[in-house]
């Protein structure tokens, strides 16, 4: 159940993304997607309850899904067309390699200093991690997101 939790929550979070539609301030969305992503692993990390560590896993499934819908729009729509074949090459990369060397890392945290400890500083992290890009990427904070209206072009 701990294991299905994270894919339930993005699921949970994908419908309702796709009954609402656009959403408006996707920038500030995107860094408060990740903020609860980290908080939720580090409630995580310290919950001793099944039923909180279920839960904290499902909002982490969810917060996740927000972060890279949303960042994968960003991404296409800020991009300009000559650039956008190189920058999902670049892309992809990170998105297929980052995970394994995140798994890697907490791997070696856990052997060092124990799991529990290495969940709460990968949770502690993304919450720098965070309150850093949202404090240095003042265009993601302003990015505001197309209407639908101005995404559609009349040819």
């Amino acid at each position: 159940m701990l294991a299905a939790a994270p894919g339930a929550g993005s699921i949970v979070s994908g419908l309702v993304m796709a009954r609402f539609g656009v959403m408006r301030r996707q920038g500030k969305a995107v860094l408060i997607s990740v903020a609860i992503f980290g908080a939720a692993t580090v409630v995580f990390g310290l919950s001793r309850w099944f039923w909180l560590s279920l839960l904290m896993l499902g909002i982490t499934g969810a917060s996740d899904t927000v972060s890279t819908v949303l960042r994968q729009t960003i991404r296409q729509l800020v991009t300009p067309d000559y650039l956008r074949g190189r920058m999902t090459s670049v892309n992809m990369i990170f998105f297929m390699g980052g995970p394994q060397l995140g798994e890697f890392e907490a791997g070696a945290v856990a052997a060092l200093i124990g799991a529990t400890l290495s969940v709460l500083t990968g949770g502690v992290g993304c919450l720098i991690a965070v309150t850093a890009a949202g404090f240095w990427a003042k265009s993601l904070v302003r990015y505001e997101g197309e209407s639908p209206r101005e995404s559609i072009s009349v040819r």
